[in-house]
């Protein structure tokens, strides 16, 4: 561009007359054979662009772009073929060099959004891992080469590792969609984004996490059931915007053709690059861009941009109890009935252990650790939502609530309060009372959101001695149930969506479901928007469309009201835009804009459209505490 433009001066400073012979012949054709890179190297990109858009029937944001670089090359071409003028190579070249910086900054600030969403600051996913002879739990992110990490039953595996202990059955239906579990014996390796089915397996991790690969995982269509696919609220515009494009160039011709046939093509070219369709998607695009990386900074993690505008929508909330409004760090246990060995406690510690569920981790950590590598755990099962069983030393071993273990006892008691049942070779040993703690600043979020009109449910798996609890946090008026299980959840949630014509349904409403992830996966994959939350655990659901770190629960409602915010951004980045665009082209129609001009104007309104969709999301997420 700027050998073209440094050749054009003498053609310029002399009006058009250079009396050396053969000198303004040798200058176009040198600008002639610089400008040949320029259409078919540089520019290339934007031709295949509006030429896949053509063949799939639709005029995109290149299309223009690419015509106005064709009427501008090959006018210049024929200029100095025919020797009739030294043709607007400057122009071009300009055009396409303008472009490109226009577009080399938008992706460089996208690169940046998505490295910070990426890497920075990711899933808060935990792993046992044992250091120092001692187990303990860090972040994914913190998992190095040579690590010794424990997977226990339905955990995801994090990074490529090799067995050392325990009894594998890997399910890699995350990556291959088989469901179907791979037995694996010690010594043998297992990939990232296996889920272990069973007992707790010992692993030594051989490669670093790959948390691009886990991305990867979650955004696979396989758990996408279709939702949150509909087309932005911003897609019609920008799909009209180019025919009404095209429509204002031809009014154009037909105006200066005549009127003045001579500046026909300068006003043409200006109108069809000035116009700036890319500024109407780069609205959304860098909005939600930044948004992601607003939610990711406060852990609120989402699998892609789409469900923002989901999360918008939302005037439902269903809350799962244990381990998503109540703290499993923060619980008393309680041991009711027949004296426990030490034996006995580290049986039902072992088997504890080997879940992931808040309320076995809560009674494995209650248990001192005696004996516990002596035991010898065979044939583990966990039933979601129920309990779990197990042979261990011989022993068979029932754990759970009381509807999973009341058909071994002859004589059973109601519960009182969140229980847990032992049996041991069918004799109920006793019962684990767990007191839920809810988490801080809860009863204000839910009041906030009750305010602003929300219709607020809980569905719990326990009995209903936490109902009084419940109501002092939620109110009289919110619909509050028991003993549901995963299935009941589920079909709860389609009620509320208008799936049933049952009387319990309410019908048409946009759901948004907030669960622990283990229990709950169904009901979050059938929810509009599905949130799990995550603490301090491996537990990972593709099923969830965010993932939520369970400190930051109590800030539900600042994140729908953000949500909220971001078609307010969109649509005033919107009108900049198109006041932008009307300014323009009423200049470009009249022949008062060069070509060289429009095609600096037009990124430069991209780069201003990012910068203040940046600065604005920025600001009002400031004024909303997050």
């Amino acid at each position: 561009f700027s050998n073209i433009m440094m050749l054009s001066f003498p053609e310029y400073l002399s009006s058009g007359f250079i009396d050396e012979a053969g000198l303004k012949e040798t200058f176009s054709w040198i600008i002639f054979g610089l400008s040949l890179p320029v259409l078919f190297f540089s520019s290339a990109d934007i031709f295949v662009s509006a030429w896949k858009g053509l063949r799939q029937k639709f005029l995109n944001i290149d299309a223009p772009i690419a015509l106005a670089i064709i009427v501008t090359f090959v006018r210049s071409y024929y200029e100095i073929i025919t020797g009739t003028g030294a043709g607007y190579l400057d122009s071009g070249s300009g055009i396409v060099f303008f472009m490109l910086i226009g577009r080399w900054f938008q992706n460089k600030t996208h690169d940046s959004f998505s490295f910070d969403r990426d890497y920075l600051s990711y899933f808060p996913l935990g792993v046992t891992v044992i250091r120092g002879g001692a187990e303990k739990n860090i972040p994914v992110t913190q998992l190095e080469k040579s690590d010794r990490i424990i997977i226990r039953n339905e955990e995801m595996i994090p990074a490529d590792a090799v067995l050392m202990k325990g009894s594998a059955n890997i399910d890699y239906s995350f990556v291959s969609g088989e469901n179907a579990a791979v037995e694996r014996k010690k010594g043998e390796l297992i990939y990232a984004g296996g889920k272990q089915i069973g007992s707790a397996i010992e692993l030594e991790v051989i490669k670093e996490v790959s948390q691009s690969y886990i991305t990867q995982l979650w955004n696979n269509d396989i758990f996408s059931n279709k939702k949150n696919e509909e087309k932005s609220f911003i897609h019609p515009w920008s799909k009209y915007f180019t025919y009404v494009l095209f429509a204002i160039a031809i009014a154009t011709v037909v105006f200066w053709y005549f009127t003045d046939a001579a500046k026909i093509f300068p006003a043409v070219t200006a109108v069809l690059i000035v116009a700036c369709p890319c500024s109407l998607l780069l609205s959304a695009t860098f909005t939600y861009g930044n948004m992601l990386r607003i939610f990711g900074r406060n852990k609120l993690y989402l699998k892609n941009a789409s469900v923002i505008e989901s999360l918008a929508k939302i005037n439902s909330i269903v809350f799962d109890k244990t381990g998503t409004i109540t703290q499993s760090q923060a619980t008393s246990v309680n041991y009711e009935g027949l004296p426990l060995s030490d034996h006995e406690n580290a049986i039902i510690r072992t088997i504890s252990k080997q879940s992931s569920h808040p309320l076995s981790r809560v009674i494995a950590d209650s248990i001192p650790e005696p004996l516990e590598r002596l035991i010898t755990l065979k044939e583990f099962k966990e039933f979601t939502g129920k309990g779990l069983q197990a042979l261990a030393d011989n022993t068979y071993v029932k754990m759970g609530s009381s509807s999973f273990v009341k058909d071994n006892i002859p004589v059973f008691t109601q519960d009182t309060g969140t229980a847990v049942h032992v049996l041991m070779d069918n004799v109920h040993m006793g019962t684990y009372r767990v007191q839920n703690q809810y988490r801080t600043g809860l009863k204000e979020m839910i009041r906030s959101l009750d305010r602003k009109g929300f219709d607020l449910y809980v569905l719990s798996g326990d009995n209903n001695l936490e109902k009084e609890n419940l109501v002092k946090i939620f109110g009289r008026n919110t619909n509050i149930n028991f003993q549901q299980s995963p299935q009941q959840k589920l079909n709860f949630i389609k009620k509320l969506q208008g799936y049933s014509t049952s009387p319990l349904g309410d019908g048409g409403k946009y759901v948004l479901m907030l669960g622990d992830g283990l229990n709950d996966a169904g009901a979050l994959m059938q929810s509009n928007v599905g949130i799990a939350v995550s603490e301090n655990s491996a537990q990972f659901s593709p099923a969830s469309d965010a993932i939520l770190d369970g400190s930051k629960v109590s800030m539900l409602d600042k994140f729908i009201s953000f949500a909220k915010s971001g078609k307010t951004i969109v649509m005033a980045s919107f009108i900049l835009s198109i006041l932008y665009n009307i300014v323009g082209l009423s200049f470009a129609v009249q022949g008062l804009l060069s070509p060289m001009v429009a095609a600096i104007l037009m990124p430069a309104s991209s780069i201003s459209i990012v910068l203040f969709v940046s600065l604005y999301s920025s600001f009002i997420a400031r004024k909303k505490g997050l």
